[in-house]
Order: structure tokens, then sequence, then C-alpha cells
């Protein structure tokens, strides 16, 4: 329990990923500017900083806005005891104090749970088939189902509500969600963020040419996150 209290800092407002171990996996870069959202759907941080993230895409349409799934407790296996429940609560009102989003406390009910981030990881990755460039939205709502109603995103069945919100046809949907495929590709994204250096999420990196720019670190909201942006851009055009 010790190391998982260390994973969330409410000060920073940032969740750090457990290691994965040695990372061979090499990036292709490319010449177009793009913003990339690291972020877990099970970190709470980036729950709390969802709707700037909305805004930052939307403010931006002529950047493409992709998603590496972080992978902040891929497993889990943390003891579900009255320590992690009282841990999790605080920090989740945290967040709320923070950022005004909503939480639900009635997965603290339950007899056990286990804190695995992986599945909910692997469902963003299995509806870029069918969201695109839109996967934030399917992001937001598993977050939202977890985070808000408490349903556990390792059961395949907790994914066909927001299938039909975004007319996903959930068994083709569920059939790459348990593909061995979808599942490499996952923990290669775990393993790409953490070769690039991305010690906690939500982090958001802008990438232009062969170069990444780290844009925020933690909870930050959209104004400080645009600033940084501007002034990457002004120096370009300086340059």
């Amino acid at each position: 329990m010790k190391e998982e209290k260390s994973f969330c800092d409410p000060e920073t407002g940032e969740c750090s990923p457990s290691e994965l171990g040695e990372l061979k996996h090499q990036t292709k870069k490319d010449i177009n500017n793009e913003i990339i959202y690291v972020g877990d759907p099970m970190c709470s941080w980036c729950w709390g900083i969802s709707n700037h993230l909305k805004t930052l895409k939307s403010e931006y349409p002529q950047f493409k806005f992709s998603i590496v799934v972080g992978g902040l407790r891929p497993g889990g296996g943390e003891a579900w005891d009255d320590e992690m429940k009282e841990f999790l609560k605080h920090h989740w009102e945290e967040v709320t104090k923070r950022s005004g989003q909503p939480f639900g406390y009635s997965l603290f009910d339950k007899e056990s749970f286990n804190y695995d981030t992986e599945p909910p990881c692997r469902a963003v990755v299995a509806s870029r088939k069918w969201m695109g460039e839109n996967e934030l939205q399917f992001f937001e709502s598993v977050s939202r189902k977890f985070y808000v109603d408490n349903e556990d995103p390792s059961e395949p069945e907790f994914y066909r509500s927001i299938c039909q919100e975004f007319d996903i046809p959930f068994e083709p949907f569920k059939q790459i969600f348990e593909s061995d495929e979808t599942k490499y590709n996952t923990h290669q994204e775990f393993q790409l963020n953490r070769q690039w250096g991305v010690k906690g999420y939500p982090t958001v990196l802008f990438k232009s040419g062969n170069q990444l720019f780290q844009i925020n670190h933690g909870y930050t909201e959209f104004e400080q996150m645009q600033f940084v942006i501007e002034k990457i851009l002004s120096e370009e055009v300086n340059s």
C-alpha cells in the first residue's frame, strides 16, 4: 500500500505510472503538427482535466489530436482494503475541488475490486476503428462510467452502452477489444509513452516535425496549455 499511495499527487494533479521494464519500441517521426494526449481512463486527474482537453481540441482544429494510452496500473493487484478505499476517496474529493468533476462513491461498497487500468486503455485503442480522431469522446465516456457510475471497466459488458452512444456495433467492438493484436498494441503505447519520458498523467505533448514539446505535466487548465502552444508556435515563426 505504501507504494500505491505515491501514484497520484493532489498537489501536482498528476498520477504516476508503474514501471514496465526495458523499453525497445522506437517511434516514427513525421512533419505534421500534432497534439498528443497521454492519459489513462482510470486516472482520476485525467478525468479532472477532461473538459479542458475538449476545449483544447476544439480550439486547435488545424492540428491532429491523438491519444497515447498511458497504462497507469496495468494488471492492478493492489489490496482492496479500507486503507486503499480511504486513500482513493480522499483523492477523488481533491480532484472535484480543483476541477469540479463529479464522482460516485458506491465503488467502495464492493467487497473486491482490482484497479486494473489495462482494459479501459485497450477499449480506447479498440474504439479507433470507428472513432478515429474523436477517440477523446470515447475515452471520456469510459472515465465517466467508471468514476461516476462506478461500474467495472474490466468487464466487456461495461462498454455496451458506450458503444451504443457512438453507434459502434458492440459484437465487432468486443471481438477487437479481446483480440491479441489489440492487447499488443495497447502495451506498445504503454511502452511508448515511458520511452518518451512521460512520468505521470495527464500529460499533453505537442509534436512539430521531429520534436516533441511538453505542454503540461499534471492537471492544467486550458489557458495554461494554450499559452505554451502559442509560445512554441511563435518561436517557430521567428526561428
